[in-house]
């Protein structure tokens, strides 16, 4: 028998370390060639690590939620053959630690709570029923148990007809903080740590970096696409044996003809070294909200896609990210972002930009309003968009002109297919 070593590979593209999120096995159990071992996150990208020879499991090193550096050890196993780690250099398995007493788990334990005082403990003071009507007292006293953080409902009143005085709400806190849990009907004020980790903390890490790096300004401007939906609607129609076209399409569509006028709006700005990466190809990332948090899959080469394309694209990174099945180069890449909540969009925003670009597209509710046309009011589809920019790199004036010409496009939409 011998001892075999997994550690942390290099899972691509310059990567240093990752954050374990997940693990697939525990010691003392035995595994086959291949077997999950453990799901690494780096960059927003979920990779499974499995094991490269049979064995048992001996230790593992690292919890959920801890960040690891390429070439760091993961797993320790005990495995048929010499392995590939001296047993000298091998570090000692921990013994396991004694049993905790109950009062030593009772001052660990969690959120969990114990329901009712302990048999040798009084019990605390009997609350007053809760009223209907509004608790009497005065306005000092009210002040006071908002400071305390009592609900006056739920205090015994001594004074004239049944008002709360300043002795009865010092009595019934006095009374609550005794060992008793609180009165009824009120819940405790009990806190639960909850570990941000995984593609939470990446998030968390992401946004943190982009509002800290960049100045952003927002723009938001009104537009009437009624004519857009009409077109949309009768594409649908003719052509549903090519699949449904969502608004996104078109809004692609009119963004890569707008940035082919302003590059500096299609680049990613290497802030450290102070220069800014225009691309010539435009890489659209989309916003898309998974059951794990927010992911940005990326359609390459949009500018290259038909109306159906993109949305055939859009349709399968969304259920990839979605799936947790999303590759590492379909979550990155991306040169100006659009970000959607569809029917949830309200009426405006203001985006965090997708760091390092520079440009954010929001796509708010389109929702029937009325408005004037021709000196005649009319009802027409009107939705907003909501965007972001990085204000070392565009202007207000370019950010104005971008949108404006996005709005021509879509309330225009023969103009997507011109020229």
């Amino acid at each position: 028998m011998g001892r075999y070593l997994v550690k942390l590979p290099d899972v691509g593209e310059g990567t240093t370390e990752a954050e374990i999120v997940a693990w697939h096995v525990a010691p003392g159990q035995e595994i086959r060639e291949d077997d999950p071992l453990v799901d690494v996150m780096t960059d927003k990208a979920t990779v499974e690590i499995p094991t490269p020879v049979a064995g048992t499991v001996v230790t593992l090193h690292g919890a959920v939620g801890d960040k690891r550096p390429v070439g760091s050890e993961l797993v320790l196993l005990d495995v048929a053959g010499q392995g590939n780690v001296a047993e000298s250099t091998v570090p000692p398995v921990p013994e396991a630690a004694p049993a905790k007493t109950m009062a030593a788990a009772a001052r660990t334990a969690g959120p969990e709570l114990v329901e009712g005082p302990p048999a040798s403990q009084p019990a605390a003071v009997t609350a007053a029923p809760h009223r209907t009507g509004k608790p009497l007292a005065s306005p000092a006293v009210r002040r006071r148990a908002w400071d305390l953080g009592i609900a006056l409902q739920f205090v015994p009143g001594t004074g004239p007809g049944g008002r709360i005085t300043r002795q009865d709400l010092d009595a019934y806190a006095a009374a609550s903080a005794r060992p008793g849990g609180p009165a009824p009907g009120m819940q405790p004020d009990e806190t639960e740590p909850i570990p941000i980790t995984g593609l939470r903390r990446a998030i968390a890490e992401h946004m943190q970096g982009a509002k800290r790096h960049i100045p952003h300004f927002s723009y938001i401007e009104e537009v009437d696409v009624s004519a857009l939906e009409d077109l949309r609607g009768a594409l649908n129609t003719r052509h549903d044996d090519r699949g449904h076209l969502t608004l996104l399409p078109f809004l692609m569509r009119a963004i890569v003809r707008a940035v082919a006028d302003q590059p500096d709006l299609n680049a990613r700005f290497d802030d450290e070294a102070g220069i800014l990466h225009r691309h010539r190809a435009v890489h659209i990332g989309v916003a898309t909200q998974t059951g794990n948090g927010l992911l940005v899959p990326v359609v390459r080469h949009a500018e290259a896609l038909d109306l159906w394309q993109s949305a055939a694209e859009l349709r399968r990174l969304a259920d990839a990210a979605r799936a947790g099945k999303a590759a590492r180069a379909e979550l990155s890449g991306s040169t100006i972002t659009i970000t959607s909540l569809g029917a949830l969009g309200g009426l405006a925003a203001t985006p965090v930009i997708n760091h390092p670009e520079v440009a954010i597209v929001g796509v708010n509710r389109i929702a029937e309003r009325p408005v004037v046309r021709d000196g005649q009011i009319v009802v027409r589809k009107m939705m907003n968009l909501s965007s972001s920019f990085d204000h070392r790199i565009v202007d207000g004036w370019a950010a104005a002109s971008f949108i404006q010409r996005l709005k021509r496009d879509l309330e225009q939409p023969a103009l997507l297919f011109v020229g």
